[in-house]
């Protein structure tokens, strides 16, 4: 299959069975070793992998050389297998060498030492960088997944449709990038977040299932599982409930992960957002491990120490003396760092408790709390000795984001590490807070959420309880995607758009391609997009989905291969009607 004119074989695939052909490869130089006088061994490596080559010593091949050997494959001598290769068995002897093109030397071997290059060089000459073995089964995973999930969506029915990158601007919760119109000077473009308004646009045009392994694109601060430029799938269906989204985006991950691993994932798990919250202290729960946080309140509730009286919320974590052996004969700076963290994250102050034999316990305020509170809370939070108990004690949410740091700060292996632990998180917040300046809630994922039937009558009462029929996937801690029942009744879009401030003159105008077509017959619908980069690296083992991504940029936002973002001509900026401000002044 991956024969060619100048090819027989690729160079990994070649084994025992093939002694005694004659064979041509092609490929780059990955080592050259003298061996004697009158000979030397060359590896040489492709995608598929790296055999050696005996050739004549005279002849002149270096690191990175393009070239192309034929000879007979046969059993490399007693003493001389490598187990550690895949062809460590067998060896091309007889060999014509054929130097199809020189290389310079390379800045940092094409090898899996350059794992310990910097980051910066290796994406300024990443070129060089996918030609290793790790980035080549990167990208051959990503293909993979990729591969998977088309499989799966169509034969599932989903129609694979191509959605526009110019359109509208649209407030999706992210900065956009923006592009300027050269036929209308001082307006703009917006690249898509995603596909979103395209999609249930979609739906009202009877195509019933859609899908697209879509480019978004979101001006925000890169991280580990943030690019600029992302990749996902992205999905939606007529005439649906929660459960058939689910079901039908659940098959899709299954079918990409077992592409990878050969294995069967585990069940996908259920929660709602608000059993998330009272666990893990967090929306995207790491279940790979336990210290889940425990409600104290109703321990404490005739307490007379001050810090606790009169708190909303109490809770704790238990850190296992067995797991984390070190926890509870952590000394005062570990345990001052650890209040410092929770200072950040918005705590007031954190209490620490070390369980000690038949109950007791150490802690500063030990001799605030009665015997009944010390047994209680041993109890509740199933204490043995030599655990250590954190306690935050203030409003519910704090109390959930502070715990919910710790408990990944302290127990978290990396993401790609353990069992995969995928879980469905439901029930969403419809809205969350309210805006400062305008008075008016903000939306919890994005405007055209589907409120829970169950919490319409609360729109005018407490908009801030209503749910939405929104949900996540997340996957070892990292959230893969979102979706969420659509709202497909204009009026219903309308009150929603009314409550966030959004007149209808103001939703008209901002909306109106989006609104209009909805007066025609929109069927009940939802969808869902999950990131492909995000489920790659964890596939793939890696912790940053740069590692996933052929050319990604930097965590700056810069390009070092291509120096992008670069500066235009100004004869450019007024063909576009722009011209820059002057740069700030500094002091």
């Amino acid at each position: 299959m991956n024969s060619t004119a100048m090819r027989t074989h690729m160079c990994g695939e070649l084994r025992d069975a093939h002694i005694g052909s004659t064979v041509s490869l092609c490929g780059w130089v990955a080592r050259r070793r003298e061996h004697g006088e009158k000979l030397a061994f060359v590896d040489l490596r492709d995608h598929s992998g790296i055999v050696q080559c005996v050739v004549d010593n005279d002849v002149d091949v270096r690191s990175e050389y393009v070239i192309r050997v034929t000879g007979v494959v046969r059993a490399r001598p007693e003493g001389t297998v490598n187990a550690n290769l895949p062809t460590g068995t067998v060896e091309i002897g007889d060999c014509q060498v054929e130097v199809l093109n020189i290389a310079e030397p390379p800045p940092f071997p094409v090898d899996q030492r350059a794992d310990e290059v910097d980051e910066g060089i290796r994406l300024r000459y990443r070129y060089l960088d996918i030609r290793r073995e790790r980035m080549q089964k990167n990208l051959r995973v990503r293909a993979l997944v990729n591969s998977a999930i088309r499989r799966e969506m169509e034969s599932n029915g989903f129609l694979e449709v191509e959605t526009p990158l110019l359109m509208p601007s649209t407030p999706e919760g992210a900065r956009e990038f923006l592009v300027p119109s050269r036929k209308e000077p001082g307006s703009f473009f917006a690249l898509p977040q995603s596909p979103q308004l395209w999609k249930q646009l979609l739906m009202v045009s009877g195509i019933d299932r859609y899908y697209q392994i879509a480019k978004c694109l979101r001006d925000e601060d890169l991280r580990a599982d943030r690019q600029y430029e992302f990749m996902q799938l992205d999905a939606e269906m007529s005439f649906v409930s929660q459960d058939d989204v689910l079901e039908n985006i659940g098959r899709a991950v299954v079918a990409a992960a077992k592409a990878v691993t050969g294995e069967e994932p585990p069940t996908i798990q259920r929660i709602t957002w608000l059993e998330a919250m009272n666990r893990f202290g967090v929306d995207k729960p790491d279940m790979r491990f336990g210290m889940e946080l425990v409600e104290l309140t109703h321990v404490f509730s005739g307490t007379e120490f001050k810090a606790f009286a009169g708190a909303e919320s109490i809770k704790g974590i238990r850190v296992d003396a067995k797991v984390y052996p070190d926890a509870a004969a952590s000394g005062r700076n570990k345990l001052d760092a650890l209040t410092d963290r929770a200072k950040k994250v918005g705590a007031k102050g954190l209490v620490w408790i070390k369980v000690g034999p038949d109950g007791t316990v150490e802690s500063p305020i030990a001799k605030f709390l009665s015997e009944d509170e010390i047994r209680s809370l041993v109890t509740a939070m199933e204490a043995q000795s030599g655990d250590l108990v954190l306690i935050v004690a203030d409003n519910w949410d704090t109390t959930c984001e502070v715990l919910g740091t710790l408990r990944n700060d302290i127990g978290r292996p990396p993401v790609h590490e353990g069992p995969y632990a995928y879980v469905w998180v439901t029930e969403f917040p419809l809205f969350v807070g309210v805006d400062p300046v305008s008075g008016t809630p903000r939306p919890g994922h994005h405007p055209f959420c589907h409120p829970h039937p169950d919490d319409i009558s609360l729109f005018d009462t407490d908009p801030l309880k209503v749910r939405a029929l929104a949900y996540d996937l997340v996957l070892n801690g990292w959230e893969l995607g979102s979706g969420s029942i659509r709202i497909h009744e204009p009026e219903l879009q309308r009150r929603v758009f009314n409550l966030l401030g959004i007149s209808d003159e103001e939703a008209d105008k901002r909306f109106g391609f989006f609104l209009q077509p909805f007066r025609y017959g929109a069927p009940p619908h939802g969808g869902f997009a999950f990131g492909i980069d995000r489920l790659t690296a964890i596939l793939a083992g890696e912790e940053n989905i740069r590692e996933v991504i052929a050319f990604p940029k930097t965590q700056s936002g810069a390009d070092p291969m291509t120096s992008a973002p670069t500066p235009v001509e100004n004869s450019h900026l007024a063909e576009l009607g722009l011209r820059l401000l002057p740069p700030p002044a500094t002091s």
